[in-house]
């Protein structure tokens, strides 16, 4: 005989340009409270994956990166901090959780969702204002801190900011990432602000790798034959493309320190991301809004998960401001050089400004803090199902 499905309280919440299913850790059955291959089985479950046909009809995933996520939010166990917030990157057509890095954009749903399940202390909450709530990043060990707007004693969700690749206006959560380099604090695992970067069979490039916010392999797009006013369709229909992509993702990984063998990329999906980077030209976004040069620094295109992203990662955002900041790396260049320490740049919905704090320290570059915007929501409350023998 079949067992029922097991109920577990959950959250359903776009942070940025992303949605995820946030669960409190105390919530979740007691195989799936601690990592390992249980909590990987609940979570694939939850989001429909692995899905052959890659649309994950039987779970809450939508059938891309920017909605195949998870988040385990419980109370902080860092000084200092209020949440420990995990994130896992859920692969839609293979049974695969990456555990490995971030989600920028859902980090600006972990400050009200942290209030929403009741893990700040009520008495902190004003009547209106905000509320300062500081994150413990626990996949990557770093803090982030949240802004999270008050009206009413209630997080505030709804307000007249908007976030290109969002359709609708919503309320402004400021978010600081602080010391958001490696955990060595090397924002440039190779010591060098531009690389040669040597892919067998592919060609040799020009790249910047930077490791802030998450890891991330910078390229010219011209140097690949782009311009860097590509939207997704440009690009996730080319398989040669996204292959030579992989390629170039896996290669620069080896480079960067994240893996010892080419092909443990396969394994590591989530990151490192790569992006193409070009000085600001005009263009239409996806949504046919027209972006004029002048209104940007430069156009950035970033692949997360295989695939071109519809936007911008919101960690990559952190990794674009933190180079853009350092001179000489291809960011940098493209922005046309100098000091910066905010930029505006261009992607495939729109512009997002992003800033960050870097200073040379000891002959090495250092980032204090990234900062950006973001808005979030929560979009449904209540119960996900999950059949028993799932995990």
């Amino acid at each position: 005989m079949s067992k029922p499905q097991t109920k577990i309280p959950a959250t359903y919440v776009r942070g940025g340009t992303s949605k995820g299913v946030f669960f409190h850790l105390p919530d979740l059955p007691p195989a799936a409270q601690q990592p390992g291959p249980a909590r990987d089985a609940l979570l694939l479950r939850v989001l429909g994956s692995p899905d052959p046909y890659g649309k994950q009809i039987d779970g809450l995933g939508n059938a891309s990166s920017s909605t195949s996520k998870a988040v385990i939010l419980s109370r902080g166990t860092q000084p200092g901090h209020d949440v420990d917030y995990l994130f896992g990157q859920v692969s839609i057509d293979r049974p695969f959780v990456d555990w490995s890095g971030n989600c920028g954009n859902l980090s600006a749903a972990v400050g009200p969702c942290a209030i929403h399940m009741g893990l700040i202390d009520p008495a902190r909450i004003p009547l209106s204002g905000s509320v300062t709530v500081r994150i413990w990043q626990a996949n990557i060990g770093k803090t982030i801190v949240a802004h999270v707007p008050v009206c009413d004693g209630q997080v505030q969700e709804v307000g007249d900011f908007t976030l290109d690749g969002v359709a609708f206006p919503a309320a402004e959560v400021p978010l600081e990432f602080i010391e958001p380099a490696a955990e060595d604090g090397a924002v440039l695992p190779t010591g060098n602000v531009v690389d040669t970067l040597e892919v067998p069979g592919i060609g040799s490039f020009q790249a910047t790798l930077i490791n802030a916010g998450i890891p991330t392999i910078f390229l010219n797009a011209r140097d690949l034959g782009y311009t860097g006013t590509e939207l997704q369709g440009d690009i996730n229909g080319d398989a040669a493309a996204l292959a030579r992509f992989e390629a170039i993702r896996a290669h620069g990984a080896l480079k960067m320190g994240l893996i010892q063998d080419v092909a443990e990329a396969a394994q590591r999906q989530h990151t490192p991301k790569v992006a193409l980077v070009a000085p600001p030209v005009g263009y239409t976004t996806s949504s046919g809004q027209r972006i004029e040069a002048d209104a940007i620094d430069l156009l950035v295109r970033a692949l997360s998960m295989g695939q071109l992203h519809h936007a911008m990662m919101g960690t990559a955002a952190v990794a674009i401001g933190t180079a853009a900041a350092i001179p000489g790396t291809l960011v940098n260049r493209a922005v046309g050089g100098g000091t910066r320490n905010a930029v505006v740049f261009g992607h495939p919905s729109g512009t997002l400004r992003v800033g960050a704090e870097a200073a040379q320290v000891g002959g090495q570059w250092q980032v204090t803090k990234a900062l950006m915007s973001r808005s979030a929501r929560i979009l449904m409350e209540g119960f996900v199902r999950v059949p028993a023998d799932a995990f």
